[in-house]
């Protein structure tokens, strides 16, 4: 074990300790790495990663080649929504079991396929390899181009078994998935200035509000990718001028293979905050160069503060001086979240990503402020350490940070794919704020006080 930090008595595992930083300590940061072993990081498999980037694709069909249980771990975790087909909602299984193991799976891959688009007549299918399926050894390539030769649908093989011992992540999977489709559609009623918006999942109805800001401005939205995706979108998406990229974790490998193949270029933009999401609109009108767009984004900008920043004054007089954590998967939402907290008079004290590269950390580190420390793929452990030795107000993350904050009478605030309240754009930050708000000063902590759990003795608490 290595000590962190000899006066708060924090320790991590002595493998990870570079990958726990301080602003202001002078040590080096390093990101990047697999998991160690024993750590129960917070990160997920795969599989995982390339289902939750391709699930809100809406009119495509979805199977799993793998046992029932991988299907049930992430089915409808997202509060995608979609304007039309409902299909994506299906979580449509193999169910591989001993025997198939045994003899393999490939026949009962084929049967599903074929009953499932004689049913559902989609437009395209996605099947999801799992581990067992890299173990195993089914080619699931081959029967994808068989049943797309033999019912016309594009069948689609996404390779991401967790155990094949490969670099490939679960997003990198899902974007080489995605760009099969990429190419084969009509783009020729495309306008000059159009982009797509990748890496927006439409969480709560987010990406229809953003499309109205770039309709007011006189932007064509190509494709949401995936965010209430549909296939046809994608199919026609290298039409688009300009890539405008959220997600950055999730979707950069795309925007790179639609720059290199089809001369795309890429904007990293966040539409959460004020700040964030002026400034992705004027980005994309500099980038066109028409002082006419120019002017309408900054009408839009100037009509939506004016809309919602008196509102926000009282949650800031409320919250004023309170200390917030942050642990995301990736990196853009940690860059956003902070500016935001601090727009609301809060101080970011703790700010953690499962996906983040080193590029995005140093940009992490420049916006927090002294005293921050910063977590790569931390674990639940480490998280609860950290969550109470910064004496915390609030905790910001996903479905698995939940439990750990109100364990420790600390208020949650849901910033993850699960959540039903949209967060992005000038209103979402109403709605954040009103969140934020709601949780940090909401009297049940009054019955879970925080000193009862600091009586926690850390040093004989082992990673």
């Amino acid at each position: 074990m290595k000590e962190i930090d000899s006066a708060k008595q924090i320790q991590v595992l002595e493998d990870r300790s570079d990958q726990v930083w301080t602003k202001g300590s002078g040590k080096a940061f390093v990101c990047d790495k697999k998991s160690s072993a024993g750590s129960v990081t917070q990160r997920a498999c795969a599989f995982c990663g390339s289902r939750v980037v391709l699930y809100p694709i809406a009119d495509a069909l979805h199977i799993v080649h793998g046992p029932i249980g991988c299907a049930v771990y992430n089915w409808d975790i997202r509060g995608s929504l979609s304007s039309g087909s409902q299909l994506n909602r299906n979580s449509f299984s193999t169910d591989l079991a001993e025997k198939e193991v045994i003899f393999g799976g490939e026949k009962k891959l084929e049967a599903s396929l074929i009953e499932l688009i004689e049913y559902y007549s989609p437009k395209a299918a996605f099947v999801y390899s799992t581990c067992i399926v890299g173990l195993i050894g089914d080619d699931v390539e081959a029967i994808c181009k068989k049943v797309t030769k033999k019912t016309g649908i594009e069948c689609i093989p996404v390779d991401s078994p967790g155990f094949k011992g490969t670099k490939k992540t679960g997003y990198q999977a899902a974007c080489e998935a995605a760009y099969r489709l990429v190419g084969t559609g009509d783009t020729s009623s495309i306008g000059k200035y159009s982009v797509n918006l990748m890496g927006e999942f439409n969480i709560a109805g987010e990406a229809w509000m953003i499309r109205k800001y770039f309709e007011r401005m006189g932007v064509e939205v190509v494709a949401t990718i995936t965010g209430d995706g549909r296939v046809d979108d994608l199919r026609r998406c290298h039409g688009a001028a300009l890539n405008l990229v959220q997600c950055s974790g999730s979707m950069t490998h795309l925007a790179k293979l639609l720059k290199d193949e089809h001369g795309i270029p890429m904007e990293r933009v966040s539409f959460f905050g004020f700040e964030d999401t002026a400034r992705a609109l004027y980005a994309t009108a500099e980038h066109f160069g028409d002082p006419e767009l120019m002017r309408k984004a900054e009408e839009v900008v100037a009509e939506e503060i004016s809309k919602f920043a008196p509102q926000l004054k009282k949650y800031r007089k409320q919250l004023k001086g309170k200390k917030a954590a942050l642990y995301v998967g990736g990196a853009f939402k940690a860059f956003s979240l902070v500016l935001a907290l601090r727009a609301l008079g809060m101080k970011t004290v703790l700010a953690g990503t499962q996906t983040g590269s080193a590029e995005d950390y140093e940009q992490l580190q420049e916006i927090c402020d002294p005293g921050t420390v910063i977590v790569d793929d931390s674990n639940p452990l480490e998280l609860a350490k950290f969550v109470l030795e910064k004496e915390v107000d609030l905790f910001i993350g996903g479905v698995k940070e939940r439990p750990i904050a109100y364990k420790l009478g600390v208020a949650f605030c849901d910033h993850n794919h699960e959540r039903k309240i949209p967060l992005a754009g000038f209103e979402g930050m109403l709605h954040f704020a009103d969140e934020v708000a709601r949780s940090a000063l909401s009297p049940i902590w009054k019955f879970a006080p925080r000193h009862e759990m600091r009586a926690l003795n850390l040093n004989n608490v082992k990673s």
